[in-house]
């Protein structure tokens, strides 16, 4: 931590992020430390084009990279062997009927990775969001087990993906195609991807400057949700 880093008061919304702009070049896109994880300070960090991520022992961090990871619908990329995965079906395709569960696989250890930053309190921060009808995710089910899937946040016309996890080949591809579908037919205009790798950019992830990408939440996190999206139990 640096002695200029801002920190976010607990219990006080108003204007308690700083401007965007702030944020620290290295790490990429540091903005603040501390605050809550309460349902009314991460929507308003969200609108704001922020998002936590911390590990366990850490302060709450906030960030707000530049460039920004984004994922415009229209442009998913489907593989030859993703859309041959498609058409088999191998998958039972549901919404937001194993929320935290879908957050517990996300936050399985990984390959190479030392840990999660999905922390307890992320954990039960989210499911709270989800309660409250803002935080979603989608299930891949095979023979009755969970196998893949993937949550975000959803705010007017834009989903900020979160992360995804598979046990199953293609699972988590799967889940994203559907989502996709649905988002599309709902009229949603941006998938938040937040920091860009190449897994995300092989399926059409692409990086745009932070100031278009707020300027993008501002505009279509202003909309209304669609009358149909995100009705419980919804399966593809």
């Amino acid at each position: 931590m640096t002695d200029s880093l801002y920190w976010v008061r607990s219990n006080r919304l108003a204007d308690d992020f700083p401007d965007t702009d702030e944020a620290l070049t290295e790490p990429d896109g540091l903005l603040a430390a501390g605050g809550d994880l309460s349902p009314e300070r991460l929507l308003d960090a969200y609108r704001r084009g922020i998002f936590p991520w911390f590990s366990d022992g850490q302060p709450i961090l906030w960030w707000a990279p530049d460039p920004r990871s984004v994922l415009f619908p229209e442009r998913l990329k489907i593989s030859r062997s993703l859309a041959k995965t498609l058409r088999r079906r191998p998958f039972h395709v549901t919404f937001d009927t194993a929320f935290t569960d879908v957050m517990r696989g996300c936050a399985a250890p990984r390959r190479g990775e030392p840990g999660t930053w999905i922390t307890q309190a992320m954990l039960d921060a989210y499911t709270n969001l989800h309660r409250a009808g803002y935080a979603h995710s989608v299930e891949c089910w095979r023979a009755g087990h969970l196998v893949g899937g993937l949550y975000g946040v959803a705010i007017g016309r834009v989903f900020f993906g979160e992360s995804m996890f598979s046990t199953a080949t293609d699972a988590s591809k799967v889940a994203l195609a559907n989502l996709v579908e649905r988002l599309l037919a709902w009229g949603y205009h941006l998938i938040d991807c937040q920091i860009h790798n190449p897994h995300l950019e092989s399926l059409g992830a692409e990086r745009i400057p932070r100031a278009v990408f707020n300027a993008l939440v501002r505009d279509h996190c202003s909309y209304p949700a669609h009358t149909e999206a995100w009705q419980h139990g919804v399966t593809a």
